[in-house]
């Protein structure tokens, strides 16, 4: 598994899943990851990159569609309780007071690289 690039404006994430990226971006950091909202979780990927974090969900014929959040609309990055043993909950609060909930391993690690972009 690795990141291969496909095209100057387009990426694979781990040989499966293409992303636009947009003029100068990088992939920094991307990981199997689910989306918490209304009580359901949507499985897809979360990807750093230098300029924006996005959320693709995997291709399993529903509705999910990707999004992103720029530096600039983030608020705060905060922990949630998701799991007893191994808390992986990451809650990125946007400045219309969105909550963006993941469940994602080493949260730790993704909440300092995204406190480093704004």
């Amino acid at each position: 598994m690795g990141i291969n690039v496909a095209t100057e404006k387009t990426i694979k994430i781990y040989n499966i899943m293409k992303i636009e990226m947009n003029p100068n971006e990088m992939v920094v950091k991307a990981a199997d990851s689910n989306f918490i909202t209304n009580g359901s979780s949507i499985k897809g990927k979360l990807i750093l990159t230098t300029q924006r974090i996005y959320f693709k969900p995997e291709v399993n014929g529903g509705a999910e569609k990707h999004f992103e959040i720029y530096p600039d609309k983030i608020k705060e990055v905060m922990f949630f309780k998701d799991k007893i043993l191994f808390p992986t909950g990451l809650n990125i609060v946007t400045k219309d007071g969105i909550d963006n909930k993941f469940s994602v391993k080493k949260r730790g690690e993704w909440s300092e690289m995204i406190a480093r972009m704004f």
